[in-house]
């Protein structure tokens, strides 16, 4: 089973880029910012396993991902006190941590002992709730349901794979599944209408994501919460569009492909106006989160396919960093998956060796 919302260094680390990009105003951050690194005990050191964090609260409470030696995924959370809480739902085969709102609760999915999923929530007390079963759900391997955002009411979103393996998105309140597809969604298998993790529900109940249509394309869609689609245009030249989630305003950001491989920033205003961007330099550009004040956490690509760390904020000013210790070889380099009002950034780097490790910019 795999999820829509994937982190930029996984997604198009073996993609090779020949183009640069145009000019923003730009900030190396200050030598005074420390980076912390850590990683999850337990955590495995081979290629493609490691620590991955996924979101920084305001409290600096932080929600990622661990995959272990055995290449089983396992969900954390990481104290201000930088004490490390496992995440693994009872009786689950592997736990997938998404989502998390200002009180602590964490949403998310884990899968059986026959490969099907299951949404759950977890208390900031550490107590779980589910399974979370949508009732149109497939109950086959490789299918079920999968939470991935929480708000501060406790509303979930996220998709259901159901016995065809189409997905379907879904909004869950109050005990109750409300069950949707984005116009233009495909029906086949592996087709259909993914939310973006992390950032693809507002308190407002508004939700985004991408679908896919019946050619296997990409497109972004807004749903309101009175069932009504936005009028959502892709970027123009753009061949497939991944949004990534949304501010609390309601500015959708995201990443598009072009017709020659190469990705890009984007964001959608509230009124529909959709502005690209690239981190000047780069050879590409990806977008991993967006925080409600509209702060964009990426990875930018250089001309041998390493990454390095950026932000954007909505003003156009870009922060680029990379974690001493990430690896400047294709796939390898530091990835900024979130950031908070206070502008502490979490995400990942990828080592010489393709081991994933945790880091919080303070």
């Amino acid at each position: 089973m795999t999820r829509s919302r994937i982190f930029a260094f996984s997604v198009f680390a073996t993609l090779s880029f020949v183009i640069g990009a145009s000019s923003h105003p730009e900030a190396q951050g200050p030598a005074t910012h420390p980076i912390i690194k850590f990683n999850v005990p337990g955590a495995g050191t081979g290629a493609g396993q490691g620590t991955i964090p996924a979101g920084i609260l305001d409290s600096d409470w932080i929600i990622g991902n661990y995959i272990d030696s055995s290449g089983v995924n396992h969900g954390f959370l990481r104290s201000p006190a930088r004490k490390i809480t496992k995440i693994d739902y009872p009786g689950g085969q592997a736990t997938f941590a998404e989502g998390i709102n200002s009180s602590g609760a964490v949403t998310g999915f884990y899968l059986d002992t026959s490969g099907v999923g299951h949404g759950f929530v977890r208390s900031s007390g550490g107590k779980f709730t589910g399974p979370l079963d949508d009732p149109d759900a497939g109950t086959g391997s490789g299918q079920g349901t999968l939470s991935t955002d929480i708000n501060t009411n406790g509303e979930l979103a996220g998709e259901y794979l159901d016995s065809n393996g189409t997905y379907h998105g879904f909004v869950y309140s109050g005990g109750k599944f409300t069950n949707f597809d984005a116009p233009g969604a495909g029906t086949g298998s592996g087709q259909g209408t993914l939310l973006a993790g992390l950032c693809g529900l507002t308190d407002t109940g508004v939700t985004v994501g991408s679908y896919i249509d019946s050619s296997g394309v990409y497109h972004g869609f807004l749903r309101y919460h009175s069932g009504k689609f936005a009028h959502f245009v892709d970027p123009s030249g753009s061949v497939n569009t991944l949004v990534d989630g949304l501010s609390s305003n309601e500015t959708v950001a995201g990443t598009y492909y072009d017709s020659s491989g190469l990705f890009h920033g984007f964001l959608r205003a509230v009124g529909g106006k959709v502005t690209p961007f690239d981190v000047k330099g780069a050879a590409a550009t990806a977008v991993n989160n967006v925080n409600p004040g509209g702060v964009v956490a990426g990875a930018y690509y250089d001309s041998d396919d390493a990454f390095h760390g950026y932000v954007r904020t909505p003003g156009g000013v870009y922060t680029k960093f990379s974690v001493q210790g990430a690896g400047n070889g294709a796939g390898q380099g530091t990835s900024a998956n979130y950031s908070n009002s206070k502008g502490w950034i979490t995400g990942n780097y990828v080592d010489s060796s393709g081991v994933n490790h945790g880091f919080v910019r303070e």
